[in-house]
């Protein structure tokens, strides 16, 4: 999983459609296309070249947003209508200082892939003959096809299309362990005793537990928690280690040095580690959990339609296939704190040198099947991370 803000869980944001009617009645309105992203998971570079490229007859209206959850309260306020425009309108001249926001496209994180599908809230995707689509590598390909509950599907639409990903990682300070001699390198270092009362965690079970069932050699994806030996005893010993659960704040008390150790996303460590030299990161050698920001289309009811015009869904087809391309790519991976996935698809010798030396771009683990995306489990399955959790966090 800017996995800041962005990522960190399901933020309850009332979002909803604006002046929908009165739109809906000026036949001879300029066709705009609009598109929200996550704030800092485009960089300007790849807006500007877009805008060069498209004809100028195709307006498009790029709004960023801090966080992922707002996006997905925005989705379902479309879908279901909800708001009156009056509201809308004051909330979003707030939040964009702009009154009116009905995207074509917008940013979604895997994680809510899902939910997004099963409740109805975004539509499939036009790219499977694109040919930027088809260079990308097939872990890419099958994480956003699914079938109409969320669920993975081989033969399944594409629901999302992936620009950036990125991991949960380790961080920790490196005066502190230096002196104690302490070396981290692993899940399974969390749990020396020197580290007691000194780890930030995730506040999420399946971060949490996932990390745990890594260190026992399983998936994060396991169907169930029951089969497991040691499982419940383990995560036990980790709260024992755990100071803090924040999703939202665990960096400064890291930076304070109240902590020594935290994980967290990518997203959040790397734009530290250039200001605080004191901080490390490390990639757990034996795998970690991976996220993906994708590009999805809402499925937006016909009464709250403003730009359903077939030159705005070329536009999308258009904007998906140039984030994509090479350059834009290489703009991706080297401007925000995430890689493009379709930097897999160029020669060695198309890398920029910055890219080549990227911690992210040249790691084993993190191009291996040791890392998974956290995929959708069954109702079952989560309801025993729930009890777990539960159980975990009240003892």
């Amino acid at each position: 999983m800017n996995y800041h803000l962005s990522r960190r869980h399901f933020l309850k944001v009332t979002a909803a459609t604006a002046l929908t009617q009165t739109l809906l009645g000026c036949d001879n309105a300029e066709t705009i296309s609009q598109i929200l992203f996550l704030e800092s998971s485009i960089p300007p570079q790849v807006i500007g070249g877009f805008r060069k490229l498209v004809n100028r007859q195709k307006k498009v209206d790029f709004k960023p947003q801090p966080q992922l959850g707002q996006i997905f309260d925005l989705l379902l306020d479309l879908q279901q209508n909800k708001q009156s425009a009056q509201k809308t309108d004051s909330f979003f001249q707030k939040i964009f200082n702009k009154s009116v926001v009905n995207p074509n496209l917008t940013t979604l994180g895997d994680i809510w892939l899902s939910s997004a599908i099963k409740q109805n809230l975004i539509q499939p995707l036009s790219v499977k003959d694109s040919v930027s689509w088809q260079k990308l590598p097939p872990r890419w390909q099958t994480l956003v096809k699914r079938d109409n509950q969320g669920k993975l599907a081989t033969e399944g639409q594409i629901y999302g299309a992936p620009y950036r990903w990125g991991s949960t990682v380790i961080a920790y300070q490196s005066d502190k362990l230096d002196e104690l001699g302490i070396t981290v390198s692993d899940w399974q270092d969390l749990w020396q005793t020197e580290l007691r009362d000194r780890i930030s965690l995730l506040d999420s079970p399946r971060e949490v537990i996932g990390l745990t069932l890594k260190k026992l050699g399983r998936s994060y994806n396991i169907d169930n928690l029951a089969s497991v030996p040691n499982l419940e005893t383990e995560l036990l010993n980790l709260h024992q280690q755990a100071k803090l659960y924040s999703s939202e704040y665990y960096l400064e008390p890291l930076i304070l040095g109240d902590t020594w150790v935290a994980v967290g996303w990518s997203t959040d460590i790397l734009p530290l580690l250039k200001r605080y030299p004191e901080i490390k990161l490390i990639i757990p050698q034996s795998g970690t959990s991976l996220w993906a920001d994708l590009w999805v289309k809402p499925q937006i009811s016909q009464a709250s339609l403003v730009n359903n015009s077939q030159k705005t869904s070329t536009v999308i087809e258009e904007w998906i296939n140039y984030c994509w391309q090479p350059q834009a790519a290489k703009q991706i991976s080297l401007f925000t704190n995430g890689i493009s996935p379709a930097l897999a698809s160029l020669k060695p010798e198309e890398i920029p040198q910055d890219l080549q030396d990227n911690l992210y771009f040249n790691s084993a683990v993190l191009n291996s099947d040791k890392s998974e995306f956290l995929l959708p489990l069954e109702s079952a399955t989560e309801q025993q991370y729930q009890d777990l959790w539960l159980k975990i966090r009240q003892s």
